[in-house]
């Protein structure tokens, strides 16, 4: 996918997939919901959640978005990442909001206000990308 079209897929999905290195050496993958800011991918999760520990110890993460459910049909983004955990309240809250804009259609200001303290923002900062589109190959595989 060229970058157009990876902006273009981020925008259009609603979950990521995150994977980060878990404490006996396994991957430890989770679905979060996200925003694309100045093309990387933002999320927010609880500061104590398993993966923030994870990030603490090891800050790198893998990416996937997906879509599509026949092999024709498949499209993803894979994004290999260090990640930046912020922690300042202001910036949690504001994203917060921005993100339930997204998902469900207002800030919910109170609700995200409360939830503020206890939660962190997730920067995913890209070192690496693999993508692939079946619908591009016509038929032919």
């Amino acid at each position: 996918m060229s970058e157009a079209e990876v902006l273009e897929f981020l925008e259009s999905r609603r979950v990521v997939t995150c994977a980060t290195l878990g404490p006996r050496g396994w991957p430890h993958l989770m679905p979060l919901w996200y925003l694309v800011r100045e093309g990387e991918i933002w999320a927010w999760t609880y500061g104590k959640s398993q993966k923030v520990v994870n990030l603490e110890r090891d800050p790198r993460a893998t990416l996937q978005v997906e879509a599509g459910t026949e092999y024709q049909e498949l499209r993803g983004v894979m994004l290999e990442c260090d990640t930046v955990i912020h922690r300042d309240i202001a910036l949690v809250q504001a994203f917060g909001e921005d993100l339930f804009e997204r998902y469900a259609g207002n800030r919910a200001t109170e609700m995200v206000a409360a939830q503020a303290p206890k939660r962190v923002v997730l920067q995913f900062v890209e070192r690496r990308r693999a993508t692939w589109d079946h619908l591009k190959l016509g038929g032919v595989y």
